[in-house]
């Protein structure tokens, strides 16, 4: 009987090829705007090119890239052989984007009602996650899970030019988060009450009293990001 021919040998397992690091100026980018909208850069902040280039572990063409980027969405003014400085933000600012914010938002929740059941379930566990996010106390997480509560609604309106516009406010709308939960620190709980609120109005089909919600929470941004509480 001929012999049972040899078993194969085992290959080792292939490599994995390593991750590929986003381009240099793209690394720079994120971790200054990152910075500056969780407020590790305040307003008023001087950053420059060569303590930005030792922070992200690159050279200094790629810092300039990326703050030339950073300066067109107005977040950093460049001045020339000094550095970038952080802007504040202005009273103007954050009219506007109250204003703008009002005019989509509750439209929106207007027409969320009647509400699909996916909506109201994923409003629900944006709601649930922001409560532990709270409970952990980071504050740039909850900011960024509120503003996902909100963009559901706007979402749900299916109006994408509206989606759209509503996107293009987000970097300020988590800068002016942060600033309104350092300030005020009670305002945390308060949101997610509103949004308790808000959720409880469209999942009785009651399309004005959302809107009402929305007005009153919304505006409110507006009083306490100046440092208004009364």
């Amino acid at each position: 009987m001929p012999a049972a021919p040899p078993a194969p040998a085992k290959q080792p397992p292939a490599k994995q090829p390593p991750a590929k690091q986003p381009p240099a100026a793209e690394r720079v980018y994120t971790h200054i705007k990152k910075a500056v909208l969780d407020r590790r850069y305040e307003g008023g902040t001087l950053l420059t090119e060569g303590d930005l280039a030792e922070a992200v572990g690159v050279s200094r063409t790629p810092v300039r890239e990326a703050l030339l980027r950073l300066e067109v969405e107005g977040l950093i003014k460049l001045y020339p052989k000094k550095g970038a400085l952080v802007l504040a933000v202005s009273a103007q600012e954050i009219a506007d984007v109250v204003e703008t914010r009002l005019l989509v938002e509750e439209f929106a929740a207007r027409k969320a009602v009647p509400a699909p059941a996916q909506l109201i379930a994923r409003l629900e566990q944006l709601l649930e996650e922001q409560r532990q996010l709270a409970e952990e106390g980071d504050l740039s997480a909850v900011s960024v899970k509120d503003r996902c509560f909100h963009a559901e609604i706007v979402r749900n309106a299916g109006n994408e030019i509206l989606s759209r516009l509503y996107d293009q406010l987000r970097d300020r709308q988590l800068r002016m988060g942060v600033a309104v939960m350092e300030a005020h620190p009670g305002r945390i709980a308060a949101n997610i009450t509103e949004h308790g609120e808000l959720l409880d109005a469209i999942r009785a089909g009651d399309a004005e009293g959302a809107a009402q919600v929305v007005r009153r929470h919304v505006s409110r941004v507006k009083v306490l990001v100046r440092g208004d509480d009364r």
